[in-house]
């Protein structure tokens, strides 16, 4: 390894071997042939995610040689009229290129069905037959539902019942089957809905995404927990004061209102993306780097955390839900004045609570989970604030409070890894100042990139399950919840529960003391 010259600040430094092959690290092993069978083709996510994560796959060599992509839905279109549709939102993504789009296009294929139709079902497993065997994708098929929650049970007994569930592993034939979130409502919804899909597909088959742990700053998270050997020894109780985890968004409902305002942010965003980055943060290491290992330690978090006192509730949560206010210097208006959303409506849409996690490493030490709309910025981090110096020999001198230690895990904007620390500031007069070490995720690599959902595909295809949630998992999540959803929703107080704030600003001013995502 070449050396490397020391500068006047802290940045780090990734050599050509670790970093500059450009796509080496892209794919981990080549996907096999397969067919993706996108059921809701014609809705708003297949054309926002889907097919552009499709394309940049594509145009990087990540598909399979042999690979085609089936879209169904109600809407009545040819497959002409899908290509152009396709074309369209490749367009408004800026992905367009008019030398890869037409060899991409002859990938894409599309069927009308109706999801309660069993004939039409017949239709689709007869067409997935034929093009299976004029594109040679082996048999192997992956079904994604781009479909609203309250179609999954149906949709899946449909193609159990049509015969594409099945597979022949002695051939190597698989079949599998994306699920979007939300899993359920509450603990007894999700077990249901659990119950449907195993009637057809086994747990192998069952893909649950959440798309935050095919980030990749997400998935850093472990390799700088357990690639390193300078943290780990402080990452328990003894040096740890608390831990701040945060998921701001500035948007508000926009297209989402039907489904959110059933919803709202606990369903939204704690149950899934929320549980996911406190497991990532709390874990202990995997033996091996395997995906039943790590979902293993995954569910073991969950296991550890304390139920919330109902009966105390609101020491331990806040709630609030946006008026009006002004982000990025335009109005907008208030929560209750989406188009969409009931005038009444008592539907959270900010969040903070503290989470207690009753284990040897994390004894009384508090986790603070905090996401909400229409927020000062968008902002996805992770902030661990170790405790003071036990003993201050300074005190004399400074007279002062010293700034603990925080270490910051940037997910998004900011994709970086920051320190903070003391030192002495230069000059005669003893005088500390902070400083921060700092590491920028994408310095010094000039490879291709991939997003959440090209991550998602390409594990799907290889039938890695490492960042998809386990039916256990899931069910100690709704069980931490499900308790805390009945009692927002059924307590006599909760509109005076549901605290106002500001589009534009940091939530209620009750969740401060929680923590100040501005400081």
């Amino acid at each position: 390894m070449a050396d490397q010259k020391e500068s006047p600040a802290f940045t780090s430094t990734i050599t050509a071997a670790a970093g500059g092959e450009g796509g080496a690290c892209l794919l981990d092993g080549t996907p096999p042939p397969c067919m993706v069978v996108v059921v809701g083709a014609s809705g708003d996510l297949t054309a926002r995610k889907i097919v552009p994560a499709l394309y940049n796959l594509y145009v990087h060599d990540g598909l399979p040689k042999h690979f085609l992509a089936l879209g169904c839905a109600r809407t009545d279109l040819t497959t002409e009229a899908f290509r152009e549709k396709m074309k369209g939102a490749l367009k408004r993504a800026n992905l367009f290129d008019p030398n890869r789009y037409e060899a991409f296009a002859k990938l894409l294929h599309y069927q009308s069905i109706e999801y309660d139709d069993a004939a039409s079902f017949a239709k689709l497993a007869k067409r997935v037959s034929e093009l299976d065997s004029e594109f040679g994708t082996g048999g192997n098929r992956l079904f994604y539902l781009a479909i609203p929650p309250n179609l999954y049970k149906s949709t899946a007994q449909m193609l159990g019942r049509a015969g594409l569930s099945r597979e022949d592993l002695d051939k190597g034939q698989w079949a599998r089957i994306v699920v979007e979130k939300p899993f359920g409502r509450d603990l007894q919804s999700a077990v249901d809905l659990d119950r449907t899909l195993h009637k057809y597909f086994k747990e192998h088959q069952i893909f649950r995404i959440d798309h935050y742990l095919a980030k990749e700053t997400v998935q850093n998270i472990l390799m700088f927990r357990f690639a390193n050997a300078i943290f780990e020894p402080m990452w328990n109780r003894r040096y740890i004061a608390s831990v701040n985890i945060i998921a701001a968004e500035t948007l508000g409902v926009e297209h989402r209102a039907g489904y959110y305002d059933q919803a709202g942010v606990l369903r939204d965003m704690f149950q899934n993306h929320m549980m996911q980055l406190l497991a990532l943060t709390a874990m202990d290491p995997p033996s091996v780097f395997e995906a039943d290992r790590v979902r293993d330690e995954k569910v073991r978090v969950y296991r550890t955390m304390r139920p919330f006192p109902t009966h105390n509730l609101w020491d331990y949560l806040v709630l609030g839900q946006y008026g009006p206010g002004e982000v990025a210097s335009k109005k907008v208006p208030a929560y209750r004045q989406e188009n969409g959303v009931r005038f009444d409506s008592l539907i959270p849409t900010f969040a903070s609570m503290k989470v207690f996690l009753d284990s040897w490493r994390w004894q009384g030490v508090p986790f603070y989970l905090t996401s909400g709309k229409r927020l000062a910025q968008k902002r996805t981090e992770i902030t661990i604030r170790f405790k003071e110096v036990p003993h201050s020999l300074f005190r004399s001198i400074l007279g002062a409070h010293i700034t603990t230690n925080r270490l910051n895990l940037g997910i998004y904007p900011d994709e970086r890894i920051t320190l903070n620390f003391q030192t002495k500031n230069p000059g005669a007069k003893v005088c500390l100042r902070s400083v921060t070490m700092d590491f920028h995720y994408h310095q010094n690599y000039e490879g291709p990139i991939l997003d959440a959902y090209e991550k998602v595909f390409l594990d799907c295809m290889l039938g890695d399950q490492m960042l998809f949630w386990r039916q256990d998992g899931l069910e100690l999540c709704w069980s931490f919840l499900t308790p805390i959803l009945h009692e927002c929703e059924t307590c006599s107080g909760r509109s005076d529960m549901l605290l106002p704030y500001a589009s534009g600003s940091w939530g209620p001013d009750a969740a401060k003391k929680f923590q100040n995502p501005a400081s």
